[in-house]
């Protein structure tokens, strides 16, 4: 990895992060266009650089996590399912299905299906939950389960929260943004875990990249989430669905060629 390498990186971390399109899937395949391979620091540089993307939602969402205690204590048992898991599964995750573009192409594809489907067939209903303080406790543990299903690379924490919230009966707005205050706690403790294994073989060099890819992750995810906010106000995910298969597809086309060269 070079400089250049770190700041692709940082940008789309930040770009993807909070849009249901898998940051962690364009991650893998940003790396596979870049001729990178999986090695175990380019695994932990793409779960560290999230800490930028978290530190976006803790500016614009400080309030809601100091002084809301109510919308705090749904977010915390949110946030159980996949803590548990992800513990459990930890090294499948890391050493198989984050080294798998298979994996994260497949994710992609059906996810972006089912996203359409859902988008077609759902009608949000006008008693929809509007307040996050208000969510019942086994709402918050149903939608900390669907995030759960996002530990598999490619299926994006954003999508499998959001959309788990409107089945759930939230509106809109409300689930895409407990989404972002769900993601602070997910990603910090993805993050600290993976450190406290790997920090102490990174070298200088390698921990300056870290850094970089933290700024550029943190700027471009504050101007994702707001792009976002705007964004649900007019269009459902469909265009996400949509954009999700075409990439898979780009992804398998180009997979195939190269094979026959």
């Amino acid at each position: 990895m070079n400089l250049f390498h770190a700041l692709i990186f940082g940008i789309v971390e930040g770009i993807t992060e909070f849009l249901p399109i898998s940051s962690t899937g364009h991650l893998m395949l940003t790396a596979r266009v870049l001729g990178l391979s999986q090695t175990e620091f380019l695994k932990t540089f793409e779960i560290v650089i999230q800490l930028g993307a978290i530190l976006s939602v803790i500016v614009l969402y400080w309030r809601t996590l100091i002084v809301n205690i109510e919308a705090l204590k749904r977010v915390i048992l949110a946030f159980i399912p996949t803590a548990v898991l992800g513990l459990i599964f930890y090294k499948i995750i890391k050493h198989l299905l984050m080294g798998s573009s298979q994996v994260v192409l497949w994710s992609m594809f059906v996810g972006g299906i089912c996203l359409i489907v859902f988008e077609l067939i759902h009608k949000e209903k006008d008693n929809a939950l509007e307040d996050i303080g208000s969510i019942p406790y086994r709402t918050s543990l149903l939608i900390g389960l669907f995030q759960s299903i996002a530990m598999i690379p490619g299926v994006s924490r954003s999508a499998a929260t959001i959309v788990g919230g409107l089945v759930l009966g939230l509106k809109r707005k409300t689930i895409v943004e407990f989404s972002f205050i769900l993601a602070v706690p997910t990603m910090l403790a993805a993050t600290v875990l993976d450190l406290m294994k790997n920090v102490n073989q990174f070298s200088i060099a390698q921990i300056n990249f870290l850094s970089i890819g933290f700024i550029l992750s943190f700027v471009f995810a504050l101007l994702s989430v707001k792009f976002l906010l705007n964004f649900i106000k007019h269009h459902s995910f469909i265009s996400f669905g949509i954009y999700r298969i075409i990439l898979a597809l780009l992804f398998w086309v180009f997979s195939s060629s190269m094979e026959h060269f």
